[in-house]
């Protein structure tokens, strides 16, 4: 059976993240989403331990389901930040680490108290571990826990970044690099961008949406394909990097349009200066305008450590589908901002009617939103379909802007009665 994975997520005990991520709430919305395994996030924290096993019990499969509902599971997962110097340089990275049982979260959590974790202060506690030490912490109390850099391309913290990362795996976690399975990509690369990476040519690659808000959750997922929903059968999927389909296999990945992400291209915002990669070997990495460092984009970070050129890509590896989220396209269609409630008229409208969200940016009918909808709306997702639409690239913490029309001419051409999007 196919399920839709968002595993990378934050409580509301985690800093900057929206008080109504509870546990009820983000079931309601993985339900919206079309979501069918979602995280529990943040299993260190105590005060947030308490409310999974308030609202959620564990089954025999190692994952978690509601008390009062069937649907979606959860698993247990968390992100915990490192901080530590190694090689001479501070380094900063964060890591998901996926367990099967409460059990060995609890046992987790309180060994990473004794070595001066304070997992009080935020649903992302900050340790002074290193990755190997952390990957022995946790490997030797769950031997079937799974360790997943995250967002790994990320400048300031991942495994991988520019301010504070490794230029291999093998550096970062040392005897347990063979036990890392799987990269997950952030919202500023794509799968192609790290396809370019020999050493994950025996990884996954991941994408989660890092929410910290219930409408962010699924802004990127990971379809499984599984002969039932197991945690066993999840780790088996990402070990099968070359998508073994008589095997638990990734099917393909959900992502966010690499350039939305806030730090795809090099940059300083202070200054409003972004380059691409080509720019920054012509015009260099300091800032023209106030001579401090660029912040490194993700683009450039692997144009700098790649070890391929673009395009050449490993046929076995899963393919992937670049969205939009419903509700982007929905705002620029009507004119009205993305949290107003005529958005959501329309979004809840859709939802009700089709399935799920994912259902709709990739499946439902044109002619069905359309007719639920608008023509304006239902050519906003056949233009995301079909990868017609433009983007001002992020940079240095400044989330890129999606364009789903070039013009609002081009959108007012899209007639009442369907005729440019061919929906009659």
């Amino acid at each position: 059976m196919q399920i839709i994975a968002d595993l990378h997520l934050h409580s509301r005990f985690s800093r900057a993240v929206s008080p109504q991520m509870t546990i009820p709430n983000m079931a309601l919305w993985a339900a919206k989403k079309g979501i069918g395994l979602v995280a529990t996030g943040d299993w260190t924290h105590p005060m947030w331990m308490r409310e999974i096993e308030r609202d959620l019990e564990e089954i025999d499969s190692g994952l978690l389901k509601l008390k009062t509902g069937n649907a979606p599971l959860f698993l247990l997962s968390t992100e915990i930040s490192c901080i530590f110097s190694q090689g001479g340089k501070g380094r900063r990275v964060h890591v998901l680490v996926w367990v099967p049982s409460v059990s060995s979260a609890k046992k987790i959590s309180r060994e990473i108290t004794k070595r001066g974790g304070n997992v009080l202060s935020d649903g992302r506690p900050i340790l002074g571990l290193t990755l190997i030490q952390l990957s022995e912490l946790v490997l030797s109390i769950e031997p079937n826990a799974l360790l997943i850099p995250a967002h790994a391309w990320t400048p300031w913290f991942s495994v991988m970044g520019s301010m504070g990362g490794f230029t291999s795996l093998a550096e970062a976690f040392g005897p347990y690099e063979k036990q890392v399975y799987a990269i997950e990509t952030g919202l500023s690369s794509s799968p192609d961008m790290n396809w370019r990476i020999s050493e994950f040519d025996t990884r996954s690659i991941v994408s989660f949406s890092d929410a910290h808000s219930l409408p962010k959750l699924g802004r990127e997922a990971t379809v499984f394909e599984l002969p039932t929903v197991t945690f066993a059968n999840i780790s088996l999927a990402l070990q099968n990097y070359n998508k073994d389909v008589k095997k638990p296999h990734i099917v393909k990945t959900i992502e966010f349009y690499p350039e939305e992400g806030k730090y795809h291209y090099t940059g300083h915002r202070a200054c409003n200066i972004r380059l691409t990669p080509e720019e920054v070997v012509k015009k260099g990495s300091t800032c023209s305008v106030c001579g401090k460092p660029l912040t490194q984009g993700v683009m450039q970070r692997i144009e700098q450590i790649a070890t391929r050129p673009p395009r050449q890509t490993r046929l076995s590896r899963p393919p992937f589908t670049m969205l939009v989220p419903l509700v982007e396209i929905i705002s620029e269609a009507i004119g009205s901002p993305v949290a107003s409630p005529k958005v959501a008229i329309h979004y809840e409208k859709l939802i009700a009617n089709c399935q799920s969200e994912f259902h709709i940016l990739m499946d439902e009918d044109i002619k069905k939103i359309a007719s639920l909808s608008t023509p304006q709306i239902a050519d906003g997702v056949g233009k995301v379909r079909s990868g017609d639409i433009v983007i001002d690239p992020g940079y240095d913490g400044v989330f890129g802007v999606v364009r789903i029309w070039k013009s609002e001419k081009d959108k007012e051409l899209v007639s009442s009665t369907g005729e440019q999007i061919g929906i009659f």
